[in-house]
């Protein structure tokens, strides 16, 4: 008769509920594959040496490349603040010169040869006093940018977090996967070799043999599919969060951020998102753009103080210094019609800027209806999955005991097995879309940051830098020292 094969295994933890441990925990019948719902090649070791989720979080935050790359490029950002203001700061130059003169020639009748070395040095300085207000709206427009890219950063950073969270859940599901094919491997085994003794006797034609070993090829084909899923996963986490994955502890969502409606959280998403808040300030820098160029066709006036020195060792009286103070106004009457053109231009582009504002506030929109659409599915597929488990398994018990008895055929109870295992492979999928797409709500309500969900890290602070240079009048090196 045949028999059930394999080993009683018991499922590991593989999501964790802030309430409680999610354990979906099975015990096999003789011959059930086993569901292994954690990284067991990763999570053998004591949970107090287990990376978390949070820890691998917080690495990515302090060492993902992007990220730091959004960092660097709002630094220099910073710098254009400064830049702007230095048009309320006077400009000094310093000029030199020496040189060689021969001369040949008549002077006052009589024939002179002499060499002079003519030198002198002098001193300008500049000080605008009114350019049309255009230093004052650079300055605004330069604010405006910072602002508007340190929204972009947090948008880098909440982009960061969640496929962070993503690729460590990835590993968890693959390396469930993988264990599970595998398992699957050795039952089928058991259950070719059980076969095949049965054809010996006589009680099962070449078509069971057969039917065996085609399942057999077919979930080896399966494990090597997953062996290679989980290497991709495994590069992708290394990529995100920077080093490899070795023993991790189950996910956990982030229940806890996610708004009790939907109406709730379309109205937190539209107001704090940082995609919104971004076009919002580049609107901001558009408007600024418009005032510096009107700026151009204001009279313009400046303050201009000089100093030289001459020296001539043939002519004394050519030696002295000068000193002069000179004001100076212009007043700009017709470009060309450049100007005009320009600001014509840079009004089409506040309108634009404003338009993009309200397409991303759609993009938000969309985005939480999505990700609240699909948690909430994510929850109704868990429990439908582990409902599923558990009626695939009194199915697969009934099926072998009914073949047992002559009522049932080899197909049947292979046929019954591959229903359980591709169950459990759904309840993989199903425990890690729940962690997944907690996270994605949190993020497309723009809450997926450092600073809100407090992961254990230090947070970085792009004003730190914004202090340290806007009023700096000279010096080339960093403030990291460069």
């Amino acid at each position: 008769m045949l028999t059930g094969a394999g080993r009683d295994r018991t499922v590991i933890r593989f999501i964790e509920k802030p309430q409680g441990l999610m354990n979906v925990r099975r015990r096999n019948s003789a011959a059930g594959i086993a569901l292994p719902l954690a990284a067991l090649a990763l999570a053998v070791a004591a949970p107090a040496a287990a990376e978390t989720l949070e820890s691998a979080l917080g690495r990515a935050y302090m060492a993902n490349p992007a990220l730091n790359a959004g960092r660097a490029g709002l630094r220099a950002t910073d710098e254009g603040v400064a830049q702007a203001l230095s048009g309320y700061r006077p400009t000094a130059s310093l000029s030199a010169d020496i040189g060689l003169q021969q001369f040949q020639g008549r002077v006052g009748g009589d024939q002179r040869n002499f060499t002079t070395r003519p030198g002198g040095a002098g001193l300008t300085i500049n000080q605008n006093l009114f350019d049309g207000f255009q230093t004052n709206n650079r300055t605004r427009q330069a604010e405006s940018d910072v602002l508007r890219t340190r929204e972009a950063l947090r948008l880098t950073e909440m982009d960061t977090l969640f496929r962070a969270a993503q690729a460590y859940m990835d590993v968890l599901r693959d390396t469930a996967n993988l264990e599970l094919q595998r398992n699957n491997v050795e039952v089928l085994e058991e259950q070719l070799r059980q076969t095949r003794d049965r054809f010996n006797v006589g009680e099962v034609t070449r078509t069971d043999v057969a039917q065996a070993e085609a399942r057999l090829a077919r979930a080896r084909s399966d494990v090597s599919a997953a062996e290679a899923q989980l290497r991709a996963s495994i590069g992708e986490f290394r990529r995100l969060i920077g080093v490899e994955p070795r023993q991790l502890a189950p996910g956990r969502p982030l229940d806890r951020f996610v708004p009790a409606t939907l109406d709730a959280a379309v109205t937190i998403g539209l107001k704090e998102h940082p995609q919104i808040l971004s076009t919002l300030h580049q609107v901001d820098v558009a408007e600024a753009q418009v005032k510096v160029l009107e700026g151009q066709l204001y009279p313009r006036a400046s303050l201009q103080g000089a100093v030289n020195q001459r020296y001539d060792s043939q002519f004394p009286g050519d030696n002295g210094m000068t000193a002069s103070i000179v004001g100076q106004i212009s007043i700009p009457l017709y470009e060309g019609g450049l100007t005009y053109s320009q600001i014509r231009q840079a009004k089409e582009l506040v309108g634009q800027a404003r338009i993009n504002v309200e397409d991303a506030r759609d993009r938000v929109r969309s985005a939480i209806v999505t990700a609240w659409g699909q948690l909430e599915a994510s929850k109704a597929q868990v429990i439908a999955s582990q409902a599923q488990v558990q009626a695939n398994e009194v199915a697969l018990n009934g099926v072998r005991e009914e073949a047992r008895v002559g009522q049932r055929t080899t197909l049947d109870v292979l046929n019954a097995q591959q229903e359980l295992l591709s169950a459990r492979v759904n309840l993989i999928v199903a425990q890690r879309n729940r962690v997944v797409f907690t996270y994605d709500v949190v993020q497309a309500i723009g809450r997926l940051t450092v600073r809100y969900t407090a992961l254990p890290v230090a947070i970085y602070s792009p004003k730190e830098h914004f202090d340290q240079v806007k009023d700096l009048w000279f010096g080339v090196r960093t403030p990291d020292g460069r």
